[in-house]
């Protein structure tokens, strides 16, 4: 930790550390990094998946999905800056079709390795060993180690002026998970299929329910529809 006045709060017996935005401000790059990443709590763990113009597959481990609506079904996802070479985004500037794998527990590393910045002509699942499938004659290819995963296509692309970010809006095109996963109401239990969370850039999470409830309304009792 830098040497920074922190202003210590204390409520009951517990020590709170209050860091304000001049102080994390004037962090070392890769801590403010490490300290804004994991603020937000835990995210999914993802591969987007997408295809060159030359044919080479790619992966990409994302922890900024999420969903936008039901109907239509949309989901969306945050690319960093292009100043750099982002396959991804280029890849799906020229090829529309994208598949979003979900990160189980069994490929956890293959997926953190992802991150690490390949040639262009390198394929992420040769090089992390994961395996590539087509499904359902989409575009794209899936990790067929992946247990929940959908094809999609992007519908909008949405420049970031605060920070140079692009915003993605994309659509559900299809479906694939393991069928214990699926619930009579339709309702995904990702735990059932091993899948884990992110905190911050690199640390990795086992997810537990603690079960599901009721839907809310004033005046109206909650329940437990399920509780582990």
């Amino acid at each position: 930790m830098n040497d920074l006045d922190f202003i210590f709060i204390w409520h009951h017996s517990d020590a709170m550390i209050t860091i304000d935005k001049n102080k994390f401000s004037n962090l070392e790059q890769r801590e403010r990094a490490r300290l804004i990443n994991s603020l937000s709590g835990v995210k999914s763990a993802n591969l987007i998946g997408t295809q060159s113009t030359a044919g080479i597959a790619n992966l990409s481990i994302i922890s900024s999905i999420f969903h936008l609506g039901a109907s239509p079904a949309l989901f969306g996802f945050i690319i960093r800056p292009d100043s750099v070479p982002r396959d991804t985004l280029d890849n799906l500037r020229a090829h529309p079709f994208l598949t979003v794998n979900q990160v189980n527990e069994k490929i956890v590393e293959s997926a953190h390795q992802t991150s690490a910045r390949y040639n262009p002509e390198e394929s992420e699942f040769e090089k992390c060993e994961l395996t590539k499938e087509y499904l359902n004659n989409h575009q794209a290819p899936f990790v067929k180690e992946s247990h929940i995963k959908f094809a999609g296509k992007l519908i909008r692309e949405i420049p970031i002026e605060e920070n140079g970010t692009t915003l993605l809006i994309c659509e559900v095109i299809c479906i694939h998970l393991i069928e214990e996963c699926l619930g009579e109401d339709f309702f995904i239990d990702i735990t059932k299929a091993n899948s884990i969370g992110i905190s911050g850039l690199d640390s990795y999470l086992n997810l537990k329910s603690l079960g599901r409830l009721s839907y809310a309304k004033p005046e109206k009792v909650l329940r437990w529809i399920t509780r582990f």
